[in-house]
C-alpha cells in the first residue's frame, strides 16, 4: 500500500508539472498586452511590473522565474481583477462561498442518490423503477446550466419561491442558505442521477448472487442482507464515483456561479481569464488542479478501504 501511494504521488507530481507548463504557455500565448493598463499609469510603475515578472525575457525564462516563485510560495499579485492584491489572498477570500456551495451540494447529492439507487434496485422492473429511471436519464442528459436557467426562470422569477441571485452577506445565515437552494439543486440533480444509476445497476446485480441466498438461509432477513452484504459489495465502484462526482460539481460551479451571481472562486476565475489577469488565473487553476489530483488519489485508495480484499499495487505473483 505504501509503495502504491508513493507511486501515485510521484505520478501526480509529474502530472501537476505538465499541467502547469501547458496552462502557462497557453495563457501567455493569448493576444494582447498582459499589463495593458490605462494610459494614465505611471511608466515607472509599469516598468516595475515588467521587471518583477520578467516580461522582457523569453517565455522559457519567464516560466523558470515563475516556478522559482511558486517554490517559495510567491504566487504574485492580481493586476486586473483586484489590482495589487496578492493572488493567495484573492483565493482565500473567494474560497469560502465556493466551499459552502459545493459542501451543501454534496450533502444534497449523497442521501438522495443512495435512496433512489437502493429503492430502484429493490423494486427492479416495477413501475416505480421505470418512472424513476426515466427521470434519472433525463437529469443525466440535461446539462446543469440548463437546469439552473430553467429553475431560475420558473421557480425564482415566475413563481417567486426563491431568490434569483445569492445573498451578498459573508456569514452563513438562513436567508443566505435560502438563496443557495436553487444553485444547490442545479449542481446536485445530475449527481443524484449518476449515483442512483450506478448504485441501481450494482445493487441489482448483487441481489441475484448466490451468497445473498446463503445469507437468507442463515436466518438474516431481507433488510439485514441488503445492509450487511449487498450494499458493501455495491459501494466498491460507488466510492470512487462519488469522489469524481465532487470534481464534476466543482467544474459545474464555473457556470452556476455566473448564473446565480455567486461571488465565488469560479466566477473570479472567469473574470481573470477574460481580463487577462494571468497570475490570478494561474493561482486559481493551481488550486483546482491540486484538488483534482488529490481526489484521484483518494478515489484509487477508496477501493481498498471499502473492500479490504482489494490489494493496491499488488503483483500477480505476490
Amino acid at each position: 500500500m505504501v509503495k502504491y501511494v508513493i507511486q501515485r504521488l510521484i505520478a501526480a507530481f509529474f502530472t501537476f508539472v505538465v499541467i502547469l507548463i501547458v496552462v502557462f504557455f497557453v495563457l501567455h500565448s493569448m493576444p494582447g498586452d498582459i499589463i495593458d493598463f490605462s494610459p494614465k499609469l505611471d511608466p515607472a510603475i509599469r516598468e516595475m511590473i515588467m521587471d518583477k515578472y520578467h516580461l522582457n525575457d523569453s517565455l522559457i525564462e519567464q516560466f523558470q522565474y515563475t516556478m522559482a516563485d511558486y517554490l517559495h510560495f510567491d504566487f504574485g499579485y492580481s493586476l486586473k481583477v483586484r489590482p495589487g492584491v496578492p493572488v493567495f489572498q484573492c483565493v482565500l477570500e473567494r474560497l469560502p462561498v465556493t466551499i459552502q456551495l459545493n459542501y451543501f451540494a454534496a450533502f444534497f447529492i449523497l442521501p438522495f442518490g443512495l435512496f433512489f439507487g437502493i429503492t430502484m434496485a429493490i423494486k427492479k422492473d416495477t413501475i416505480y423503477d421505470h418512472i424513476a429511471g426515466s427521470f434519472v436519464i433525463l437529469l443525466i442528459s440535461v446539462p446543469s446550466f440548463v437546469l439552473a436557467a430553467l429553475m431560475q426562470y420558473f421557480l425564482g422569477y415566475k413563481l417567486g419561491w426563491f431568490p434569483l441571485v445569492l445573498e451578498t452577506e459573508e456569514s452563513l445565515s438562513w436567508s443566505k442558505f435560502y438563496s443557495m437552494i436553487l444553485p444547490i439543486m442545479a449542481l446536485g440533480f445530475g449527481g443524484i442521477a449518476s449515483i442512483a444509476r450506478t448504485l441501481r445497476a450494482e445493487l441489482a446485480e448483487v441481489l441475484t448472487m448466490d451468497f445473498m441466498l446463503l445469507a437468507r438461509a442463515k436466518g438474516l432477513n431481507y433488510r439485514q442482507t441488503i445492509l450487511r452484504h449487498a450494499l458493501r459489495n455495491s459501494c466498491v465502484p460507488l466510492a470512487s464515483t462519488f469522489l469524481y462526482l465532487f470534481l464534476g460539481v466543482l467544474s459545474s460551479s464555473l457556470v452556476i456561479e455566473q448564473i446565480f451571481g455567486v461571488p465565488g472562486l469560479s466566477k473570479t476565475l472567469l473574470q481573470s481569464i477574460n481580463g487577462k489577469d494571468h497570475w490570478l488565473t494561474m493561482g486559481i487553476i493551481i488550486f483546482y488542479v491540486l484538488i483534482g489530483l488529490l481526489m484521484a488519489i483518494l478515489a484509487d485508495l477508496s477501493y481498498g478501504v471499502v473492500d479490504p480484499r482489494i490489494r493496491m499495487g499488488g503483483k500477480k505473483d505476490d
